[in-house]
């Protein structure tokens, strides 16, 4: 069965940041390729390695279908937008693993210049609460070695995470995420 994939952004919410930046996070929709093209220009060689695992110039056309064709319970990311220009800063995705549902792929991206802020967090903990809500217990994340913002991230957040493996410069860890709230309790 295939979910059918949004297409209308949705409104978002307004973030203030830490610095008093802020910014409206929302659901990342199809209608997006053209945000992350721009998105992805603005990024600094070694914000792309971090993010990719190497130095990939562009983003291609499959990339980018692949990258929007959210279902928001398999697929989802959140992407956070300048509320002065309207651009897009950062983006958190989670992608399942079909051999084991509980289990996703994540990945938080933000704009180098508005690293520090705070923004990182504030997708990561959404991406979360969105994760736990489809049902999924994990994450995966494979990092670069030398990309020490994921750590302070994973700290700031006060999540339980272990490395599970490290092979040429990859370091791959597992994040247990928050069990579902009981609202009826």
């Amino acid at each position: 069965m295939t979910a059918q994939l949004a297409t209308r952004p949705t409104v978002g919410v307004a973030v203030a940041l830490r610095d008093g930046s802020a910014v409206r996070i929302r659901q990342l929709t199809g209608d997006d390729a053209e945000l992350l093209a721009d998105g992805f220009a603005r990024l600094s060689l070694e914000s792309r390695q971090f993010r990719f695992l190497t130095g990939k110039p562009r983003l291609s056309a499959a990339e980018l279908r692949y990258f929007t064709a959210i279902d928001h319970h398999d697929h989802e990311a959140l992407v956070a937008l300048s509320l002065v220009d309207g651009r897009g800063v950062g983006v958190a995705r989670y992608v399942r693993y079909a051999k084991d549902p509980q289990t996703a792929d994540v990945a938080v991206t933000v704009i180098d210049e508005w690293h520090g802020r705070g923004l990182g967090t504030e997708l990561m903990t959404r991406l979360i609460d969105r994760a736990v809500a489809e049902g999924i217990r994990r994450f995966t994340a494979s990092i670069a070695a030398g990309n020490l913002a994921v750590l302070r991230l994973l700290r700031t957040i006060s999540v339980d995470y272990v490395l599970v493996g490290f092979e040429d410069g990859i370091v791959e860890y597992e994040i247990s995420l928050p069990s579902p709230r009981d609202d009826a309790a």
